[in-house]
């Protein structure tokens, strides 16, 4: 059965660097604007796939120290990202786009945070783009960094886990329930997570829009 793109682009980060290349791309995603792009949800649950070859390549650790060791990537990540808002915030409003930057990315996330809050920073975990530009508003918004690291550290912690032990655990449910492995499935998998994390994004911005049109349209009547 030929592999599809996505497939083996994840099969080549497991098997060509691992752990690493895995950290690396957590901590590009959470915390680097250049990093809105990486496939985080579906990489962590491929991840999970993978944890024991990720641990018996890493000194053969318990893959619960490879999943703490995400968590943690995860958690720098953001706090770079706070600093890096904190610092050029301003700036990033009036940069042009490029390659590795959209404005429209930054607006979304910023709409996100005003409308929930503190609560933000967990949620964006979970939402494409969102999660890579929600630390850097915090920054911005100058949010207390005790605030900020509560939701990080919490948000990670849900977020690695839910991911990779999802993974993990359901690789052996199906392998011994159903006697295939769901490694040979990448490709659909991460098409459903992807399909499940930006469906409510997208859902936002083109129905959110419609609520802003009408109601402009109403304000602007006459009597």
């Amino acid at each position: 059965m030929d592999k599809g793109i996505i497939q083996q682009f994840i099969e080549w980060i497991i098997y060509n660097g691992g752990l690493y290349v895995l950290l690396i791309v957590v901590f590009t995603e959470t915390g680097l604007f250049i990093g809105f792009f990486l496939p985080g949800d579906g990489l962590l649950f491929a991840a999970g796939l993978y944890t024991k070859e990720l641990a018996k390549d890493f000194f053969n650790v318990h893959y619960s120290v490879i999943i703490l060791m995400v968590i943690v990537a995860s958690i720098l990540g953001n706090m770079v990202g706070y600093w890096f808002g904190k610092k050029t915030g301003p700036f990033l409003f009036e940069k042009k786009d490029t390659f590795f930057f959209r404005k429209k990315h930054l607006l979304q996330a910023k709409e996100f945070y005003e409308k929930y809050g503190k609560g933000t920073i967990f949620l964006a975990k979970f939402l494409p783009v969102v999660r890579t530009f929600a630390p850097i508003i915090a920054g911005m918004v100058r949010m207390k960094p005790a605030t900020f690291n509560f939701y990080n550290i919490i948000g990670s912690i849900v977020w690695v886990s839910l991911m990779m032990l999802g993974g993990h655990f359901l690789q052996g449910w199906v392998l011994n329930k159903y006697g295939f492995s769901l490694k040979d499935h990448i490709e659909t998998i991460a098409v459903i997570i992807i399909l499940i994390t930006v469906l409510p994004v997208l859902y936002k911005i083109i129905f959110g829009k419609k609520k802003d049109i009408t109601a402009a349209g109403s304000d602007h009547k006459i009597d």
